[in-house]
């Protein structure tokens, strides 16, 4: 067949078909043209799920009256200004619209009105487009100072068959609140409104730009509960600043919608940055749980790609390692200075297990550990062959730091005072944060008294992470243990998954995993670690080569290792049906406020819940 030019109006719709792809990716488009115009206000209106009529006026600059026929051309932008060699740098995007196709593409393939006053001047001014068709530009009533007033009605009605594969009004009307919500939380110093068929169902006014307003405005998004268990992120590596909030483990969700991600402001959605969160969490959370997080990542512009895809969704990084490296530190540093520290979520769910028709379900769905007995499964094999008097180390050892000294300090191993305090001072074990244990309730939970409160403890869950927690001290210490195979192993793999394992092979050996490249499609396996026992190497080398491609890092291996690590530690706890004497549980105690992630379990789950003493004078009407 002959090659032909394709009209102009066919070369629009397929380029607007890149750019709008729903509702949803309309709004967005003009909520950036408002941001970068310097708004201190957006709002957006709504009907019927955005297809019929949508709104979006704000408080910028504006648009002179010669400005707005080159605003609705393609390839048009004031965001780009050509060097003195007449060059333009698409490596020093400091803007979040730069291609100049939102405005003409929505205009090909809907009803565009555009009214605009610029800022100082007298008078307003509006052009129509009417699926390609230009007119205007003409005067225009305008309510504001400056700013403008972009409309789009019968969105896609000059392409029907895109209209077939719009989703419900409900669905879309959803995805311009979500949309909606990104770009407010990553600009807290902007108000935002949202009206859907006539009714206000978002008002965010503008916040104090700092990490107290950010934090505002993402309470104010994703709940007030995130600021009480949320972890303050604020770390530069290199020229690159990470800061944001991070959810406890233990206020974690079922999926990943939860997770939010910006690069200069833009909200993004990267893999890179997805799979370095997953990895950060990796150890303190199981597979089936995703952490709550809004990051935020400030880097040069010349250091980030953003001209990656037409949506401007998705960037690319110069050196994706360090802001990969970047994410998980920051992450892993947040969560150890969290210490003990649980969601304050598992205190108000068991007190609405306490009123009457009150939800008795956990915050977590059940999920039994590898081996043994947990306090949200059940009993395993294991743990009915484990023995009675099991050896506690560090456990049944009398704490120094709780049990009321003596009149005379015990000396240590070395002969000096005890450390805790100057001699003859007596330590209130109620000043504690997880105060002194009271009783042990079935064998299996630790009630302790607090000065305002009480807590409840799960003896083997707590246990099971302070023994995983040594077991990484001492493998980090003395390094993984290695075990060499007889017969080396050859695995195969695709000539690019190969050498991106050979590339990582010294970070591999750390783990205890030796190899190096066999030629140009294999790997040759040499030691495993020993921990692992009998595994299927060609498994667990391909499913690193697919974390590699993915993630960028070796997550498969360390998982198995933690696996192995949490059942060895869920062996080695204090089971639930041992009793355990006053100087047990309070030693206990004291080991889970020194260690970290002690809050949850090896699989997420909170391994204690607090209950003030005002909500439990509340649930007996005392309040």
């Amino acid at each position: 067949m002959p090659i032909r030019r394709l009209p102009p109006e066919a070369v629009n719709r397929i380029a607007a078909g890149e750019v709008v792809e729903r509702p949803a990716s309309a709004v967005k488009e003009l909520v950036e043209n408002a941001l970068d115009a310097g708004a201190t206000s957006v709002e957006v209106q709504c009907d019927q799920g955005g297809l019929a009529r949508l709104l979006v006026s704000d408080d910028g600059s504006g648009l002179a009256r010669e400005e707005l026929p080159l605003a609705v051309e393609r390839h048009a932008t004031s965001k780009l200004a050509p060097g003195d060699d007449g060059s333009v740098d698409l490596l020093n995007i400091a803007t979040l619209g730069f291609r100049g196709e939102a405005l003409p593409s929505i205009g090909a393939v809907a009803r565009l009105s555009i009214a605009s006053r610029a800022r100082g001047a007298a008078e307003a001014w509006r052009i129509d487009v009417d699926g390609g068709r230009i007119s205007g530009p003409a005067p225009a009533p305008f309510a504001g100072a400056h700013g403008a007033r972009v409309e789009v009605r019968d969105l896609f009605y000059a392409t029907p068959a895109r209209l077939k594969f719009m989703k419900s009004e409900r669905a879309e009307a959803l995805a311009i609140t979500e949309e909606l919500k990104r770009q407010a939380m990553a600009h807290e110093a902007v108000g935002f409104a949202l009206e859907l068929d006539g009714r206000r169902t978002l008002r965010l006014p503008a916040e104090r730009p700092g990490p107290e307003g950010r934090l505002s405005r993402l309470t104010a998004v994703l709940g007030r509960e995130l600021e009480q268990n949320a972890l303050l992120i604020d770390q530069a590596r290199d020229g690159v600043r990470l800061c944001g909030y991070a959810g406890l483990p233990t206020y974690s969700r079922g999926n990943a919608q939860h997770q939010y991600l910006f690069v200069n402001g833009r909200p993004v959605r990267d893999r890179l940055l997805a799979g370095a969160l997953r990895a950060a969490y990796a150890d303190v959370l199981a597979r089936d749980r995703h952490p709550v997080a809004a990051l935020y990542l400030e880097l040069h512009p010349e250091q980030v790609d953003v001209n990656v895809h037409p949506a401007k969704a998705e960037v690319r990084f110069r050196d994706p390692a360090l802001v990969r490296g970047l994410i998980v530190g920051a992450l892993r540093h947040a969560l150890a200075g969290a210490g003990h520290r649980a969601a304050t979520t598992t205190a108000s769910a068991a007190l609405s297990g306490f009123r009457p028709g009150g939800s008795r379900a956990p915050v977590h769905a059940p999920t039994p550990s590898a081996a043994g007995w947990s306090a949200f499964g059940g009993w395993g094999q294991a743990a009915a062959l484990a023995p009675p008097a099991l050896a506690l180390p560090g456990v049944q050892e009398v704490s120094g730091r709780v049990e009321p000294a003596p009149l005379e300090p015990e000396p240590d191993a070395t002969g000096a005072p005890d450390a805790t305090g100057a001699p003859g001072e007596v330590v209130d074990p109620l000043d504690f944060p997880l105060g002194a244990a009271r009783a042990q309730l079935h064998a299996t939970y630790i009630v302790s008294q607090t000065r305002d409160g009480i807590v409840i403890v799960d003896q083997h869950a707590a246990h099971e992470r302070l023994v995983y927690e040594r077991m990484k001290a001492e493998a980090e210490g003395g390094g993984v243990a290695r075990q060499v195979l007889l017969l080396p192993e050859v695995v195969e793999l695709d000539p690019a998954e190969a050498e991106r394992v050979v590339g990582r092979a010294g970070e591999l050996a750390e783990l205890g995993l030796v190899l190096e490249g066999f030629g140009p499609g294999a790997v040759l396996v040499r030691e495993t670690p020993a921990l692992l026992g009998e595994t299927d190497v060609p498994g667990l080398v391909r499913d690193i080569a697919d974390d590699l491609a993915e993630n960028g890092a070796a997550l498969a291996l360390k998982e198995r290792l933690a696996e192995v690590c949490g059942t060895l530690a869920c062996h080695g706890s204090v089971r639930a049906g041992r009793r355990l004497s006053a100087a047990e549980m309070n030693a206990l105690l004291r080991q889970m406020e020194a260690t970290p992630h002690s809050g949850q379990c090896n699989h997420g789950r909170p391994t204690y819940v607090e209950l003030k003493l005002a909500d439990i004078e509340r649930l007996f009407g005392r309040r």
